[in-house]
């Protein structure tokens, strides 16, 4: 069979992109990315919990998390706390449909979380209007907020007070920003589990 050089640059472009994004986003995240890591293992180690939230790919993103952290990341340890606001279908759908679909994760905020909690706001763009939410609430609860977002950051960028942060990964292009969130998160369930284990 013949190989199509067009296929093969393609994908060749879509390797080097990635990695120049990972690249980037090495230099300027890292510091934040270990406040971020320190802040969520304070959280989980005092019992508390992480909520996380976000549509779409980024939805698929919060359910990795969580699994990470009640099930294992890579070593045996005890389970953490965390819920995806993304999972139970009665919620979402009851709460869309009586209210819209900007507070599916508001409301579930409101009813779950706790001082101490963090919510873990998950948006490529920064400007999914149901996170936003999610995070005016999680600010009224003294909830702190990590977010994970691309391009400016958004509209989410502006809601992040001194005690939140704003992982930001410096790319335009949604599947960079995501392959970046999924190494991310990576980083935060080693973090917790190095802080945890050793």
């Amino acid at each position: 069979m013949q190989m199509n050089t067009n296929l093969i640059s393609r994908v060749t472009n879509h390797f080097e992109e990635s990695i120049s994004t990972k690249q980037k986003s090495k230099d300027v995240l890292t510091a934040d990315l270990a406040k971020a890591i320190e802040m969520m293992f304070q959280c989980v180690n005092s019992g508390a919990k992480i909520l996380a939230c976000g549509n779409g790919g980024s939805a698929a993103d919060a359910q990795h998390f969580a699994a990470e952290l009640v099930g294992r990341f890579e070593r045996e340890r005890k389970e953490l706390g965390a819920i995806a606001l993304t999972t139970d279908s009665s919620i979402l759908t009851a709460v869309g449909n009586d209210y819209g679909y900007d507070e599916i994760f508001s409301k579930q905020v409101s009813a779950l979380g706790k001082t101490g909690d963090v919510l873990l706001a998950i948006s490529t763009s920064g400007n999914s209007k149901n996170v936003i939410k999610a995070i005016e609430v999680a600010k009224t609860k003294g909830i702190k907020v990590i977010a994970l977002t691309g391009k400016d950051g958004g509209a989410m960028a502006k809601l992040m007070g001194p005690e939140d942060l704003n992982l930001c990964v410096p790319a335009d292009r949604t599947a960079r920003i995501q392959e970046t969130h999924l190494l991310i998160l990576h980083c935060l369930c080693d973090g917790i589990d190095y802080l945890l284990l050793g």
